[in-house]
Protein backbone atom coordinates (compact mmCIF):
# COMPACT_ATOMS: atom_id res chain seq x y z
CA UNK A 1 0.00 0.00 0.00
CA UNK A 2 1.37 3.21 -1.12
CA UNK A 3 2.59 5.68 1.94
CA UNK A 4 0.67 8.56 2.72
CA UNK A 5 2.29 11.60 3.92
CA UNK A 6 0.75 14.03 6.00
CA UNK A 7 1.50 17.23 5.25
CA UNK A 8 -0.60 19.20 7.88
CA UNK A 9 1.44 18.68 10.96
CA UNK A 10 4.51 19.94 12.84
CA UNK A 11 7.66 18.98 11.79
CA UNK A 12 11.40 19.33 12.65
CA UNK A 13 14.07 20.32 10.16
CA UNK A 14 15.15 16.55 9.48
CA UNK A 15 11.77 15.48 8.86
CA UNK A 16 10.76 18.36 6.44
CA UNK A 17 13.99 17.08 4.14
CA UNK A 18 12.60 13.50 4.69
CA UNK A 19 9.08 14.17 4.03
CA UNK A 20 10.16 16.27 1.19
CA UNK A 21 11.92 13.22 0.04
CA UNK A 22 9.58 10.86 1.04
CA UNK A 23 6.61 12.42 -0.97
CA UNK A 24 8.60 12.58 -4.37
CA UNK A 25 9.51 8.79 -3.86
CA UNK A 26 5.76 8.03 -2.97
CA UNK A 27 4.21 10.13 -5.72
CA UNK A 28 6.96 10.18 -8.25
CA UNK A 29 4.58 8.52 -11.17
CA UNK A 30 1.34 10.31 -10.78
CA UNK A 31 2.84 13.65 -9.85
CA UNK A 32 5.22 13.95 -13.25
CA UNK A 33 2.45 11.91 -15.06
CA UNK A 34 0.51 14.75 -14.11
CA UNK A 35 3.27 17.43 -14.13
CA UNK A 36 4.14 16.74 -17.73
CA UNK A 37 0.47 16.91 -18.80
CA UNK A 38 0.07 19.95 -17.90
CA UNK A 39 3.50 21.50 -18.26
CA UNK A 40 4.96 19.99 -20.84
CA UNK A 41 4.17 22.10 -23.90
CA UNK A 42 5.16 25.30 -21.97
CA UNK A 43 8.37 23.17 -21.24
CA UNK A 44 9.02 22.00 -24.62
CA UNK A 45 8.89 26.10 -25.95
CA UNK A 46 11.06 27.09 -22.81
CA UNK A 47 13.51 24.32 -24.22
CA UNK A 48 13.34 25.04 -27.91
CA UNK A 49 13.83 29.45 -26.97
CA UNK A 50 16.46 28.95 -24.69
CA UNK A 51 17.85 27.07 -27.10
CA UNK A 52 17.66 29.31 -30.68
CA UNK A 53 18.59 31.65 -27.97
CA UNK A 54 21.99 30.34 -26.94
CA UNK A 55 22.41 29.45 -31.08
CA UNK A 56 21.65 33.25 -31.94
CA UNK A 57 24.07 34.03 -28.96
CA UNK A 58 26.84 31.97 -30.26
CA UNK A 59 26.73 33.73 -33.91
CA UNK A 60 26.36 37.57 -32.25
CA UNK A 61 29.70 36.40 -30.22
CA UNK A 62 31.39 35.28 -33.44
CA UNK A 63 30.13 38.22 -35.06
CA UNK A 64 31.71 40.56 -32.75
CA UNK A 65 34.64 38.05 -32.63
CA UNK A 66 35.25 38.99 -35.91
CA UNK A 67 34.46 42.69 -35.39
CA UNK A 68 31.21 42.65 -38.06
CA UNK A 69 28.52 42.22 -35.76
CA UNK A 70 25.37 43.67 -37.42
CA UNK A 71 22.01 45.55 -36.18
CA UNK A 72 19.82 42.22 -37.65
CA UNK A 73 22.00 39.84 -35.11
CA UNK A 74 21.52 42.12 -32.53
CA UNK A 75 17.25 42.44 -32.88
CA UNK A 76 17.16 38.68 -33.28
CA UNK A 77 19.29 38.10 -30.18
CA UNK A 78 16.77 40.47 -28.12
CA UNK A 79 13.54 38.95 -29.98
CA UNK A 80 14.94 35.23 -29.13
CA UNK A 81 16.07 36.33 -25.41
CA UNK A 82 12.60 38.05 -25.05
CA UNK A 83 10.84 34.66 -26.07
CA UNK A 84 13.03 32.83 -23.83
CA UNK A 85 12.07 34.85 -20.71
CA UNK A 86 8.62 35.37 -21.02
CA UNK A 87 8.83 31.03 -21.97
CA UNK A 88 10.54 31.07 -18.46
CA UNK A 89 8.44 32.91 -16.59
CA UNK A 90 4.87 30.88 -18.05
CA UNK A 91 6.76 27.97 -17.57
CA UNK A 92 7.65 28.73 -13.92
CA UNK A 93 4.28 30.05 -12.68
CA UNK A 94 2.43 26.82 -14.36
CA UNK A 95 5.18 24.78 -12.33
CA UNK A 96 4.95 26.42 -9.34
CA UNK A 97 1.22 26.27 -9.24
CA UNK A 98 0.79 22.48 -10.78
CA UNK A 99 2.94 21.28 -7.47
CA UNK A 100 0.79 23.18 -4.99
CA UNK A 101 -2.23 22.25 -6.67
CA UNK A 102 -1.21 19.13 -6.45
CA UNK A 103 -0.33 18.72 -3.10
CA UNK A 104 -3.87 20.24 -2.20
CA UNK A 105 -5.50 17.45 -4.17
CA UNK A 106 -3.68 14.59 -2.76
CA UNK A 107 -4.06 16.06 1.10
CA UNK A 108 -7.55 16.63 0.90
CA UNK A 109 -8.37 13.35 -0.64
CA UNK A 110 -6.06 11.41 1.45
CA UNK A 111 -3.30 10.40 -1.25
CA UNK A 112 -5.71 10.52 -3.92
CA UNK A 113 -5.59 13.08 -7.07
CA UNK A 114 -7.95 14.57 -9.33
CA UNK A 115 -6.73 15.64 -12.43
CA UNK A 116 -9.13 17.60 -13.91
CA UNK A 117 -9.68 19.61 -10.80
CA UNK A 118 -5.80 20.37 -10.57
CA UNK A 119 -5.73 21.74 -14.02
CA UNK A 120 -8.38 23.83 -13.54
CA UNK A 121 -6.83 25.27 -10.68
CA UNK A 122 -3.37 25.55 -11.88
CA UNK A 123 -4.93 27.52 -15.34
CA UNK A 124 -7.86 29.67 -13.16
CA UNK A 125 -4.65 30.87 -10.74
CA UNK A 126 -2.24 31.73 -13.57
CA UNK A 127 -2.57 35.36 -13.57
CA UNK A 128 -2.41 35.47 -9.55
CA UNK A 129 0.52 33.74 -9.93
CA UNK A 130 1.95 35.95 -12.04
CA UNK A 131 1.30 39.11 -10.01
CA UNK A 132 2.23 38.08 -6.81
CA UNK A 133 5.45 36.73 -7.95
CA UNK A 134 5.86 40.47 -9.86
CA UNK A 135 5.39 41.54 -6.43
CA UNK A 136 7.57 39.13 -4.12
CA UNK A 137 10.34 39.76 -6.61
CA UNK A 138 10.08 43.51 -6.66
CA UNK A 139 10.01 43.59 -2.65
CA UNK A 140 12.89 40.87 -2.55
CA UNK A 141 14.97 42.47 -5.32
CA UNK A 142 15.18 46.22 -3.84
CA UNK A 143 15.68 44.56 -0.32
CA UNK A 144 18.83 42.87 -2.40
CA UNK A 145 19.30 46.15 -3.95
CA UNK A 146 20.11 48.48 -0.44
CA UNK A 147 21.90 45.60 1.04
CA UNK A 148 21.84 42.01 1.19
CA UNK A 149 20.43 41.16 4.70
CA UNK A 150 17.24 42.97 4.21
CA UNK A 151 16.36 41.07 0.87
CA UNK A 152 16.92 38.08 2.85
CA UNK A 153 14.77 38.99 5.11
CA UNK A 154 12.29 39.53 2.97
CA UNK A 155 12.73 36.25 1.12
CA UNK A 156 12.23 33.90 4.22
CA UNK A 157 8.67 35.12 4.93
CA UNK A 158 7.31 35.72 1.15
CA UNK A 159 8.48 32.44 -0.19
CA UNK A 160 5.97 30.96 1.64
CA UNK A 161 3.37 33.39 0.04
CA UNK A 162 2.42 30.79 -2.98
CA UNK A 163 1.61 28.12 -0.27
CA UNK A 164 -0.55 30.68 1.65
CA UNK A 165 -2.61 31.73 -1.27
CA UNK A 166 -3.48 28.26 -2.58
CA UNK A 167 -3.79 26.31 0.97
CA UNK A 168 -5.21 29.47 3.20
CA UNK A 169 -7.35 30.53 -0.12
CA UNK A 170 -6.14 34.13 0.45
CA UNK A 171 -6.25 37.03 -1.98
CA UNK A 172 -2.79 38.40 -3.27
CA UNK A 173 -2.33 40.88 -0.96
CA UNK A 174 -3.86 38.69 1.86
CA UNK A 175 -1.13 36.32 1.28
CA UNK A 176 1.45 38.73 1.01
CA UNK A 177 1.13 40.34 4.30
CA UNK A 178 0.10 37.33 6.15
CA UNK A 179 3.34 35.39 5.44
CA UNK A 180 4.95 38.11 7.39
CA UNK A 181 2.37 37.39 10.70
CA UNK A 182 2.85 33.08 10.30
CA UNK A 183 7.10 33.59 10.21
CA UNK A 184 6.66 36.08 12.75
CA UNK A 185 8.50 33.96 16.18
CA UNK A 186 10.07 31.47 13.72
CA UNK A 187 11.88 33.44 11.00
CA UNK A 188 15.28 31.78 12.17
CA UNK A 189 13.96 28.26 11.59
CA UNK A 190 12.85 29.13 8.88
CA UNK A 191 15.39 30.59 7.55
CA UNK A 192 17.71 27.60 8.38
CA UNK A 193 15.43 25.02 6.65
CA UNK A 194 14.58 27.25 3.39
CA UNK A 195 19.14 27.47 3.28
CA UNK A 196 19.64 23.80 3.78
CA UNK A 197 17.19 22.88 1.20
CA UNK A 198 18.79 25.37 -1.40
CA UNK A 199 22.20 24.24 -0.46
CA UNK A 200 20.78 20.44 -1.49
CA UNK A 201 19.09 21.89 -5.21
CA UNK A 202 22.22 24.08 -5.73
CA UNK A 203 24.97 21.08 -5.52
CA UNK A 204 22.12 19.27 -7.19
CA UNK A 205 22.05 21.80 -10.11
CA UNK A 206 25.57 22.26 -10.42
CA UNK A 207 26.35 18.47 -10.79
CA UNK A 208 23.57 18.46 -13.81
CA UNK A 209 26.19 21.38 -14.94
CA UNK A 210 29.27 19.26 -15.18
CA UNK A 211 29.35 18.12 -18.59
CA UNK A 212 28.50 21.19 -20.39
CA UNK A 213 31.02 22.89 -18.75
CA UNK A 214 33.14 19.96 -19.43
CA UNK A 215 32.59 20.10 -23.07
CA UNK A 216 33.17 24.33 -22.54
CA UNK A 217 36.42 24.13 -21.40
CA UNK A 218 37.79 21.31 -24.03
CA UNK A 219 36.54 23.25 -26.89
CA UNK A 220 37.72 26.01 -25.72
CA UNK A 221 41.22 24.47 -25.21
CA UNK A 222 41.71 25.44 -21.21
CA UNK A 223 42.97 21.66 -20.77
CA UNK A 224 45.37 21.53 -23.20
CA UNK A 225 46.69 24.74 -22.39
CA UNK A 226 46.21 26.17 -25.91
CA UNK A 227 43.11 28.84 -24.89
CA UNK A 228 41.15 29.97 -28.01
CA UNK A 229 38.23 32.11 -26.84
CA UNK A 230 36.41 32.13 -30.61
CA UNK A 231 36.03 28.41 -29.81
CA UNK A 232 33.77 29.36 -26.54
CA UNK A 233 31.25 26.68 -28.05
CA UNK A 234 28.09 28.13 -27.02
CA UNK A 235 26.52 28.08 -30.32
CA UNK A 236 27.13 24.79 -31.70
CA UNK A 237 24.56 21.71 -30.92
CA UNK A 238 26.39 19.77 -28.51
CA UNK A 239 26.40 22.49 -26.62
CA UNK A 240 23.21 23.94 -26.75
CA UNK A 241 21.79 20.08 -26.33
CA UNK A 242 24.10 19.24 -23.15
CA UNK A 243 23.56 23.47 -21.52
CA UNK A 244 19.47 22.52 -22.43
CA UNK A 245 19.73 19.09 -20.68
CA UNK A 246 21.46 21.07 -17.77
CA UNK A 247 18.22 23.78 -17.19
CA UNK A 248 15.68 20.83 -17.72
CA UNK A 249 17.31 19.20 -14.67
CA UNK A 250 17.60 22.14 -12.97
CA UNK A 251 13.91 23.95 -13.31
CA UNK A 252 12.76 19.78 -11.82
CA UNK A 253 14.80 20.26 -9.10
CA UNK A 254 13.77 23.35 -8.06
CA UNK A 255 10.64 21.38 -7.49
CA UNK A 256 12.79 19.94 -3.99
CA UNK A 257 12.65 23.72 -2.90
CA UNK A 258 8.24 23.81 -3.82
CA UNK A 259 7.74 21.00 -1.73
CA UNK A 260 10.09 21.85 1.07
CA UNK A 261 8.50 25.61 1.30
CA UNK A 262 4.77 23.67 1.42
CA UNK A 263 5.82 21.25 4.49
CA UNK A 264 7.66 24.64 6.13
CA UNK A 265 4.21 26.32 5.58
CA UNK A 266 2.09 23.83 6.96
CA UNK A 267 4.64 23.50 10.24
CA UNK A 268 4.15 27.38 10.77
CA UNK A 269 0.54 27.02 10.50
CA UNK A 270 -0.03 24.58 12.83
CA UNK A 271 2.47 25.95 15.37
CA UNK A 272 0.06 29.11 15.00
CA UNK A 273 -3.51 27.54 14.18
CA UNK A 274 -3.34 24.01 14.61
CA UNK A 275 -5.64 23.22 11.54
CA UNK A 276 -4.69 19.75 10.90
CA UNK A 277 -4.75 19.23 14.85
CA UNK A 278 -8.26 20.21 14.24
CA UNK A 279 -9.46 18.35 11.50
CA UNK A 280 -8.15 14.82 12.83
CA UNK A 281 -9.99 15.57 15.72
CA UNK A 282 -13.50 16.54 13.72
CA UNK A 283 -12.25 13.53 11.70
CA UNK A 284 -12.19 11.44 15.01
CA UNK A 285 -15.54 12.70 15.68
CA UNK A 286 -17.35 11.30 12.56
CA UNK A 287 -16.15 8.24 12.79
CA UNK A 288 -17.74 7.42 15.91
Amino acid sequence: MKQFIEFKKQRELGEILSDTFAFLRAEFKPFFTTFFKIIGPYLLVMLICYGLYMYQFGDFFSFSMQGSSDATNAILLFVVGAAFVLSLIATYVMSQATTLFYIQSYSDHQGQTNFDEIKKNVYGSFWQFIGLGILVGICVGVGFMFCIIPGVYLYVPLVLTFSIMVFSRKSVSDAFSYSFTLVKDNWWATFAALFVVGIIVTVASYAFAIPSTIYTYAKMGIFSGEVDAENFGVGDPISIFLRSLSTLAQFLLNIISVVASVLIYFDLNEKKNFTGTYERIKNLGGTE
